[in-house]
């Protein structure tokens, strides 16, 4: 997948695609797009290899590439590549990973 965007997280930085939230409730009703919030989850598309630490040692991520994650909600940096929307976040942004 990096190789079809063209670019590769650096160290503990993780490249995030957002995965759509259901456009129903539970109770059957449609929500307008307009009272969206956008979706907290995504799935991991290109990870970096892990932080340096002081000693100059490489600390691999816990996440890795098709992970699916929840995330903060302002997490990141929005980034558009081919058309689609990607976030841009450190490894420290994620919550946690979804079973």
């Amino acid at each position: 997948m990096t190789k079809e965007l063209g670019v590769r997280p650096l160290h503990d930085r993780i490249l995030v695609r957002r995965m759509e939230e259901e456009t129903k409730t539970a109770g059957g009703l449609f929500i307008p797009d307009t009272a969206k919030e956008k979706p907290q989850r995504g799935q991991i598309v290109a990870a970096g290899k892990g932080r340096i630490t002081e000693e100059g040692k490489v600390m691999p991520l816990d996440v890795k590439v098709g992970d699916k994650v929840l995330f903060a909600k302002y997490a990141g940096t929005e980034i558009k590549f081919s058309g689609e929307d990607y976030i841009m976040m450190r490894e420290e942004d994620v919550l946690g990973i979804v079973q």
